[in-house]
């Protein structure tokens, strides 16, 4: 007579269901030895036209402190925290050993780096994890350095040492819910009280916003409907910072939903240059060179983790680095990186020559984030199965990657920019809609 699988189940005891279903994970060495995980990084083989020819001894200097200590202190722990989609806290204090926070500004603790060298940091910071470099690219590029540029005198003594320390963490807060690319137009607004402003709105996408010390928010004054910069302490009355959950990239990066009720300012926070949204573009004309560089970071990590994980693994009794076809797509990721590493650099000496423009700094944003896409797509195709596992760096990096081909400024956006330079004809708004005949 058959038993019902039922009764079958009734008398399996919870001792063995115990033994047999809830065994953790093998460890992913053990599970699959014939390959190193990402826990272990690779050392970097993407360098093929020798970048560190064109960088300075204080530049390479930076490059190869921030490389060791990416690979030593970061990429053990990364995909833990990634798949928690949890800020790694823990690593802090080593980043803010490297005495990279606040990139080029000069004086008040900060480090005085050019922007090449402050653009190579962000960028060794990508290649282990992306999470990381987005986290200091807010803090340090944009919030930072809109004190640093657009501050007072008492505001940058104020605040940008123990920022520059990273004893204290700081946001940038210019999206809302309803404006992204179209910024400019936010709702956010700065009421003038005795003694200060009161704000009222709500921001979206900020990272670092739910454990920000320091909040650099942009608002439109009520008085004379132009965009104003404000710092926000994390403690004021009124101000709410939520986590925004379910993202598929940049996992451990702490983006947030802020709510402004009634939130007092008082004056001498508000940030004196910022007057208009046009004031802002000073920020991000750095901000998008350094933006343009996590994408060359990514890449290049992602082509190291290929590079070895393909003389490791075997098939048909021969490592896959032997396949014409593997080999094709190596080299096709290679070559991309080598032609973004030079856009990203000379984009580097066109701003510090002061000859850069908005749309030179857009499309090496845009270009480099689509090749980067390209890179990061065919690393998922040679790692085959592993390529949709954290583990191998490849799959998180695929994820990580989407975000950062959206944000400061989408790849479209970005091409409109260069567009409307290389044209002089804007094309940002839709043509109106001509009246429809009624015949």
């Amino acid at each position: 007579m058959k038993v019902p699988a039922t009764k079958i189940q009734e008398e399996m005891s919870k001792e063995a269901k115990s033994s047999y279903f809830d065994l953790p994970a093998l460890d992913v060495s053990v599970a699959f030895p014939q390959a190193t995980p990402a826990s272990v990084f690779p050392k970097c083989t993407s360098d093929y036209y020798q970048l560190d020819d064109l960088l300075t001894s204080e530049e390479k200097a930076v490059r190869l402190k921030v490389r060791e200590c990416m690979e030593k202190e970061i990429a053990p722990i990364m995909t833990k925290y990634w798949e928690k989609a949890e800020f790694p806290f823990e690593v802090i204090p080593k980043l803010g050993a490297l005495h990279i926070s606040g990139g080029t500004i000069k004086g008040y603790g900060c480090p005085g780096l050019s922007v090449t060298g402050s653009a190579i940091a962000l960028a060794e910071i990508a290649r282990v994890d992306a999470s990381c470099s987005t986290f200091i690219l807010v803090h340090s590029s944009l919030a930072m350095l809109t004190i640093g540029l657009l501050g007072s005198e008492m505001q940058r003594q104020k605040y940008l040492p123990s920022l520059a320390e990273l004893s204290s963490i700081s946001c940038w807060g210019l999206t809302e819910p309803d404006y992204g690319s179209d910024a400019s137009a936010l709702r956010t607004t700065a009421t003038k009280v005795e003694g200060g402003w009161i704000l009222e709105g709500q921001k979206r996408w900020i990272g670092n916003s739910t454990f920000a010390d320091v909040l650099v928010i942009f608002a439109r004054n009520t008085a004379t409907n132009q965009i104003n910069g404000f710092i926000v302490q994390k403690d004021a009355p009124g101000l709410q910072s939520t986590k925004i959950e379910n993202k598929i990239g940049l996992r451990m990066v702490q983006n947030g939903d802020i709510l402004f009720k009634k939130v007092f300012v008082p004056d001498e926070d508000r940030l004196p240059g910022v007057n208009s949204f046009k004031d802002t573009s000073k920020v991000l004309a750095v901000s998008r060179v350094m933006v343009a560089w996590m994408p060359i970071g990514i890449a290049m990590g992602v082509y190291d983790m290929c590079h070895r994980y393909l003389k490791e693994r075997k098939q048909f009794g021969a490592p896959l680095a032997a396949f014409q076809l593997n080999q094709q797509k190596l080299v096709q990721m290679l070559g991309n990186i080598q032609a973004m590493l030079l856009v990203g650099w000379r984009l580097c000496k066109l701003y510090e020559s002061g000859k850069m423009t908005p749309g030179q700094a857009s499309l090496g944003k845009s270009w480099n984030t689509l090749r980067a896409r390209e890179t990061v797509s065919l690393g998922r195709e040679l790692l085959g199965g592993n390529g949709i596992l954290a583990d191998f760096l490849v799959a998180k990096a695929f994820c990580d990657l989407e975000p950062i081909y959206t944000f400061e400024g989408t790849y479209d956006i970005n091409t409109l920019v260069t567009g409307r330079e290389i044209t002089g004809l804007p094309s940002f708004k839709p043509a109106p809609l001509r009246p429809q005949s009624h015949l």
